[in-house]
């Protein structure tokens, strides 16, 4: 029934409001006894358990920043038979974000551009729903994405993340520093190894003891790629996303002028794939082997999962597909990695 619900009501709304409206029916799911009811028709096989970071996850595919920006849906994800659910982007200053529109469909090539500008409440409003999902005796595993806000200047950008860490880190199972969304100005040039190694280790020693990993762009050169894995092992991170989304537009099947009218932002969804699984590939020739790294992008298959397992990552994230696959799309890669043999 999805896909003629897409077709038909879907597709026709703006693409941000077609998200909230959504959102709304994932808390709803999240709260007892509708969360029980969900959870017992997407539980996914134990034989799909995976460790990694020092956590249990119910399966090795998870949910990727930018869905729940604050904090709000994670239990219902949760209940759709998601592995984990990473929260954020989010800011130590709450913001509005870049003007809307700012996420646009390409449905030819189940994509997405967004240009949302870390629009979030902020990290001490995600504090406080963290805090309560801490309470929970079954929760999901938690993530927490943070960016630089938007008011702060680049150069003061370290004590930003140190801020939104110490607020986030105890209440997270895992911390990710994303430097590379195309939609903060100036953001993708801490990626540069010279600025980020500085930043990572005040994000670092800040997080204690919770787990740190970096989020990289997938439009880095390989030899930054490489350099940048080669940091994040020097640090003493616990991990690597790859990817986060692209500016490129290239191979795309939309009509150009509608590429155009979307304008700037990042791209996500399927004509990300190829370059994903390369910078897994790299990362992972990078990096010692009990290094976790989590590859995002293009994801849409449990055949696609696999094929990122495969090649090497600890776990897998995706987004942009939920939009086209619709709620159902978690129990479908957990039903169909477990014909495949995880």
């Amino acid at each position: 029934m999805y896909p003629l619900l897409f077709r038909s009501v879907l597709a026709r709304m703006d693409p941000e409001s077609a998200h909230h409206a959504a959102v709304i029916v994932i808390r709803v799911l999240g709260i007892p006894p509708f969360s029980w009811v969900a959870r017992a028709l997407t539980r996914p096989a134990p034989a799909l358990r995976t460790t990694a970071l020092g956590l249990s996850f119910d399966s090795p595919f998870g949910v990727a920043a930018g869905f729940d920006k604050d904090v709000a849906a994670a239990q219902g994800l949760h209940a759709l038979g998601f592995g984990h659910v990473e929260v954020g982007t989010v800011t130590a200053v709450a913001q509005d974000g870049n003007p809307r529109p700012r996420l646009f469909r390409l449905i030819p090539d189940r994509a997405v551009i967004n240009r949302m500008g870390f629009n979030n409440r902020g990290a001490e409003a995600a504090a406080v729903r963290l805090a309560k999902l801490r309470r929970r005796s079954r929760r999901a595993v938690l993530g927490v994405n943070i960016g630089k806000s938007r008011v702060v200047d680049v150069a003061d950008a370290a004590a930003d993340y140190v801020r939104s860490a110490t607020l986030l880190a105890p209440l997270a199972d895992y911390l990710v520093v994303n430097v590379s969304s195309p939609n903060t100005p100036g953001l993708r040039g801490l990626q540069s190894v010279q600025t980020l190694r500085p930043l990572l280790q005040a994000v670092r020693d800040a997080a204690g003891q919770t787990p740190l990993l970096v989020k990289i762009a997938p439009d880095l050169p390989d030899d930054e790629v490489e350099a940048i894995a080669r940091l994040a092992v020097d640090l003493g991170l616990s991990g690597l996303i790859a990817t986060n989304t692209t500016i490129s537009r290239d191979g795309l099947r939309t009509d150009p002028a509608i590429v155009a009218a979307a304008g700037e932002g990042g791209l996500s969804g399927a004509p990300l794939k190829r370059r994903a699984v390369e910078v897994l590939r790299l990362v992972r020739a990078t990096v010692p082997p009990e290094f976790v790294v989590i590859s995002a992008g293009g994801v849409e298959t449990a055949a696609d999962v696999r094929e990122r397992l495969d090649a090497g990552a600890t776990l897998v994230q995706g987004y942009t597909a939920f939009l086209y696959r619709g709620p159902l799309w978690a129990r479908q890669i957990n039903r169909g990695l477990a014909r495949l043999g995880r």
